[in-house]
């Protein structure tokens, strides 16, 4: 089944670049502390998830909903557990300070940005056209590259057959047991033939491999050439001016009082 998107320049990007970005920018987040400069990246980036997706409103309101919960787990933990001197609230074993607020608020910050920036490039990037982009510009080798993509192909074929297994048995009246027993059960039910079909298959496709001289064989052609483009630039500046407006505002309009969140003590 098709998922119907439009198509934006953030779609043209070559895919080695993207990834190789989004390391980077992963890396570089790890080594900020200010949450007010994390606040103005974090528009920068939603900015790019709402409209350079090319995905319909309805389906980026599901996809954010998980980042909600990621803002939620990973900073409650902080605020109600931290350390720090100007106590806020303490009752019992939460302990509520400010610079457990804001340490808790930098971290929510930093997993919702790490969430939105894998979505953008799960959302804008072809796994086809990124394997290619890897054998060509990256130089990996075609073996792993068409095993990966012909992994990714036999996915829905791996669930199709779980549900045929499930109706047969069903047809078959075999009867769910509850308890450990049930679960063992289940599971050698599932387990056993889909991992017999799974070898014979992933026999099949090696050998098609070898035959092709997948194993030892270099001077490929290839059918997509991917290449660098105006959009790889435009990404990075982008991105460049993101990063400097979103610290230019938190050195000389900050929102929150605390720059450094490291807590020294």
């Amino acid at each position: 089944m098709d998922i119907y998107y439009k198509e934006t320049w953030l779609h043209k990007i070559n895919p080695s670049v993207k990834l190789l970005i989004i390391i980077l920018l992963f890396l570089h987040l790890l080594m900020v502390h200010n949450p007010n400069f994390l606040l103005n990246y974090l528009v920068g980036i939603l900015i790019l998830y709402l409209f350079f997706t090319g995905q319909p409103w309805k389906r980026l309101f599901y996809i954010s909903i998980p980042f909600l919960l990621i803002f939620l787990t990973s900073s409650t933990s902080m605020i109600f557990f931290g350390k720090g001197e100007i106590t806020w609230i303490k009752w019992g074993l939460v302990h509520i300070t400010e610079e457990s607020f804001f340490r808790g608020l930098h971290l929510g910050f930093r997993g919702i940005i790490f969430a939105i920036l894998g979505v953008v490039f799960a959302l804008t990037t072809r796994p086809v056209y990124l394997f290619y982009s890897l054998m060509q510009q990256v130089k990996m080798k075609p073996k792993y590259a068409y095993s990966f993509m012909a992994a990714i192909r036999l996915i829905p074929l791996m669930i199709e057959e779980m549900q045929t297994l499930h109706y047969a048995l069903e047809v078959r009246g075999v009867q769910n047991k509850k308890g450990i027993r049930g679960f063992y059960h289940k599971l050698k039910s599932y387990s056993i033939p889909l991992l017999s079909q799974s070898i014979r298959r992933a026999y099949r496709i090696a050998v098609a491999m070898e035959a092709k001289r997948f194993s030892n064989h270099n001077k490929r052609t290839f059918f997509y050439k991917i290449g660098f483009s105006k959009f790889d630039v435009i990404f990075l500046l982008y991105l460049a001016v993101i990063i400097s407006i979103a610290y230019f505002t938190s050195v000389h309009f900050p929102y929150f009082s605390i720059i450094d969140v490291r807590y020294e003590g």
